[in-house]
């Protein structure tokens, strides 16, 4: 059974349905990535995963639950944690008092583990950055905020982590070390659902991929599968671009 599943989910803004009937599973130990072109639904599809965006239709359930209905902050509880595209830190605090911020903030529902402190110097090691825990965060480039927001998440323990645009603004050398860092971390079992432009890197990473065109969800499958598919072809870059890379 999927660890996060969504099932018939339609989202409308007036006359504008921006999801239609569209449907994602998500497993324990596994990268799912979910791609498709500028303005096919994802970010919203996203924000209907965690809270931030009601729906229409559809439901939403975490191990077998239905949590449609539950806030953010509840869903952030029972274990679904997120990245945003635009990369959210606090600009004026270390990189250890960002993650301190979601250490402390767990602690409040959950006293089990290490102490806040301890807790977020370990997720710093856990993404190779405890050698800037003191620094500003406003003083870093792209790749090092970006760790510094996946850390602040896994401050949060998550069994759900949802990524958006991971890649983005990173070189190719950064791209790797994301993407090690994520098959690192769905070892352990954490869930991965990541939306990105980078086909490389989703090919290169996800075990299953679902493709979102203009609300629906066209297609769904191993790597394979998707960058054969013809009904992706067309959607996604267009019948005269050829077979996904």
């Amino acid at each position: 059974m999927a660890l996060l599943e969504a099932t018939g989910v339609t989202v409308r803004f007036g006359g504008l349905t921006a999801l239609d009937d569209a449907g994602i599973s998500v497993e324990a130990g596994q990268v799912t990535g979910m791609i498709g072109p500028n303005g096919a639904g994802k970010t919203t599809f996203f924000n209907v995963m965690t809270g931030l965006q009601d729906t229409t239709a559809g439901r939403v359930f975490l191990d077998g639950r239905d949590i449609t209905r539950l806030s953010v902050h509840r869903r952030a509880r029972r274990g679904i944690a997120r990245t945003f595209q635009r990369i959210e830190v606090f600009g004026q605090l270390s990189v250890l008092d960002n993650v301190l911020v979601a250490a402390e903030m767990r602690r409040r529902w959950d006293r089990s583990g290490p102490p806040p402190h301890e807790e977020a110097r370990a997720c710093l090691e856990r993404v190779g950055i405890a050698e800037i825990a003191d620094l500003s965060v406003a003083a870093l480039p792209t790749g090092s905020a970006r760790l510094v927001e996946l850390a602040r998440t896994l401050a949060t323990r998550p069994r759900v982590l949802l990524l958006d645009e991971p890649s983005s603004g990173l070189n190719g050398r950064e791209t790797q070390a994301m993407a090690d860092l994520l098959r690192d971390l769905t070892e352990d079992g954490l869930a991965v659902l990541l939306v990105e432009h980078d086909m490389s890197f989703v090919m290169g990473l996800c075990h299953r991929i679902n493709v979102l065109s203009f609300g629906e969800m066209i297609a769904s499958g191993t790597p394979t599968e998707v960058r054969s598919d013809p009904s992706v072809q067309s959607a996604y870059l267009g019948s005269d671009h050829g077979a996904v890379q």
